[in-house]
């Protein structure tokens, strides 16, 4: 990969599709867009409006840079997102992500088939 700058809120982002029996309350909207696939490595950008959702990770570390929102994982903690917050995540982990206000983050995410 070469080397680049990007001006996160400046990003514009592109819908992706949301599962309907992931959401559990409300009417919220995912976008995003991928800055670089390298192998299993993937980097973007990636946005949630307000609403209650649920997912099943991969190895992630994400730093949000708007927004704010609780993650609740399955046995586990309950994580508070606000900007600047560094946040990890298991490949397999059960989460209930409450978006309170409209999150953007920027991650990077190891797939494994």
């Amino acid at each position: 990969m070469s080397s680049k700058t990007f001006t996160v809120m400046d990003l514009v982002l592109e819908p992706e599709p949301l599962d309907l029996a992931q959401i559990v309350e409300g009417t919220p909207e995912i976008s995003g867009l991928v800055l670089s696939e390298e192998g299993p490595i993937v980097r973007g950008v990636w946005q949630c409006t307000p609403g209650v959702v649920t997912d099943v990770e991969q190895d992630e570390m994400l730093v949000v840079v708007s927004g704010r929102a609780t993650v609740e994982v399955e046995g586990g903690e309950t994580l508070e997102l606000s900007p600047g917050v560094v946040c990890l995540l298991k490949r397999g982990a059960r989460t209930v992500w409450t978006v309170h206000e409209t999150l953007r983050k920027v991650y990077q995410t190891t797939l494994h088939e």
